[in-house]
């Protein structure tokens, strides 16, 4: 057993003594590209969404110096056909990029280090293959393949680790990208290679220095092909989870789900949900992520609208994105749309690859969202959400007036977000004026009832005892007529609940006088 090379199987053994979620179906993907063109696969997804732990299951499932069976027999890819064909067959190489950044940080010869530790790992290994003097990593591996006929596979966890701590053009970024090319890209990898897997943060296409390792295929948060399921928890997952551990599912929804990963709809945040479990309560995990200070960066450079775009999703809207164009450098940020897709990589925020839209994804990011704004010092931020405050205590005080004035307000501050023109407009101004509500409420648009739909319902979280509210939208209409409906509607059980405790909101807008009228009254 080696530092780097058959390292064995204890670290997903450790994984499995925890509570751990099904995602050995990964494997038969890997399984699929094995000797293939598509041998070479690059998974980027944020910061705790299980990169490592995919790469230690790989390690484990793969290495052929131990004995693997027990850790995945009760697992899917037990049931695999390609499983037995590949378990524990072949030698593996686990590099942890993060281990040699701590270790040589800001020393422009740590790929010389690499691969004067992985030489002398494999000689250990294979004592009866000559190591050359003039041999680099890749020629002695080339050696030990022809020797042996043996093929490698090749794990890289964190291959980006690298190119977040070194520039691009530097010549630390410039001999990594040249040794990825010499390992990956030429010849030689056929005879060397079974498979290689990295794991990261960005995709490792489009970086400049190296645009010509085209031949991994890219698995990320904007195009995740097959792995899709296996970048985070599903809905059955979670539910599971949480009628194992006596947790509300709702409220783990609300605070963790929202992602969509490609075809999977409803995508959940692990870490966080493992930790939910573990503390017994939802909270923010999220700020200890580590990219909070670069976000504050990204958003405060407000390209395009950006601002708008950011203070319309925070508020529950969507922004068009075009994540074509950025070149997954994190220094080389151009555009808008480059600023959106990287907080897509991050997980700041969800893509709907169909309707080329990002959105917040949920509550906790929410949060850590508005906390980038505030570090952002936007002065007018600041004064809508203090304006937001108070437009939620004029509601629940049932301060009519007050509240047609903000509405007012919002409507005129909002207009270069959102074309003010329909209802739908109207509901998503409401929801920007009502934006400090979040912290108390869950927000449901268009939520359906017996007759027709809800516009806008706000029901409060677990343990908050404010009333629930049902806010009714007319445009060109009168409060009276919106009240009327919002009385003859058949709620469903999330608002029936509430119904000893529910404000029914009426707002009406003229168009002619642009001008907002309000109706609160107690159900």
């Amino acid at each position: 057993m080696g530092i780097y090379i058959n390292r064995g199987n204890e670290s997903f053994r450790q994984i499995r003594r925890s509570e751990y979620v099904d995602k050995s179906g990964l494997i038969a993907v890997v399984n699929n590209t094995l000797f293939t063109e598509q041998k070479f696969s690059c998974v980027t997804r944020c910061r705790r969404f299980g990169k490592s732990m995919a790469a230690k299951m790989l390690a484990a499932y793969y290495d052929h110096s131990c004995q693997s069976r027990d850790l995945f027999a009760d697992l899917q890819i037990a049931h695999d056909p390609s499983f037995e064909e590949h378990l524990n067959k072949y030698p593996v190489i686990f590099l942890d990029m993060t281990s040699f950044i701590t270790r040589y940080k800001s020393d422009a010869t740590i790929v010389d280090h690499i691969q004067e530790a992985l030489k002398a790992d494999l000689h250990d290994a294979y004592p009866q293959v000559e190591l050359k003097a003039d041999d680099d990593a890749m020629a002695f591996m080339q050696r030990i393949a022809l020797s042996t006929g043996e093929r490698f596979v090749f794990i890289i966890d964190e291959w980006d680790a690298i190119c977040r701590e070194f520039s691009p053009g530097t010549k630390a970024m410039d001999l990594y990208v040249n040794w990825l090319r010499r390992m990956f890209k030429g010849v030689e990898s056929v005879d060397v290679f079974a498979a290689a897997y990295l794991t990261g943060i960005l995709p490792i296409k489009k970086y400049k220095t190296e645009s010509a390792l085209n031949n991994f295929l890219e698995y990320s948060m904007v195009e995740p092909r097959k792995m899709a399921k296996y970048f985070g928890f599903t809905k059955d997952e979670v539910q599971a989870l949480a009628e194992k551990h006596g947790m509300d599912f709702d409220e783990m929804e609300q605070w963790y789900d929202g992602y969509q990963i490609g075809d999977e709809q409803s995508v959940f945040n692990p870490n966080s949900v493992m930790q939910a479990v573990g503390t017994g309560r939802c909270r923010s995990f999220w700020a200890s992520t580590g990219a909070f200070d670069a976000i504050v960066g990204y958003i405060n450079m407000n390209f395009d609208g950006l601002r708008d775009d950011i203070i319309s999703m925070l508020a529950g809207g969507r922004s068009i994105v075009d994540p074509t164009g950025f070149s997954n450098d994190l220094s080389d940020i151009r555009n808008r749309d480059d600023v959106l897709t990287v907080l897509i990589h991050l997980g700041y925020l969800s893509f709907d690859w169909r309707e080329s839209e990002s959105y917040v994804p949920n509550y906790e990011v929410r949060g850590e969202m508005e906390n980038a704004v505030k570090a952002c010092n936007w002065e007018h931020v600041s004064e809508a959400l203090r304006q937001s405050r108070q437009l939620l205590r004029d509601t629940l005080n049932g301060d009519a007036e007050a509240v047609a004035r903000a509405i007012d307000v919002a409507h005129s501050d909002n207009t270069s977000i959102l074309s003010y023109n329909n209802e739908n407009s109207m509901a998503c101004v409401l929801a920007i004026a009502f934006y400090a509500a979040r912290a108390d409420y869950v927000f449901h648009r268009e939520l359906p009832t017996g007759k027709g739909f809800a516009d806008l319902v706000l029901l409060p979280r677990k343990y908050v005892s404010k009333p629930a509210m049902v806010l009714e939208l007319k445009y060109d209409g009168t409060t009276g007529t919106a009240i009327d409906q919002i009385r003859e509607r058949r709620y469903p059980e999330k608002v029936a609940q509430h119904t000893d405790n529910l404000l029914l909101v009426a707002i009406s807008y003229n168009r002619e006088q642009k001008t907002h009228e309000c109706r609160i009254e107690k159900l």
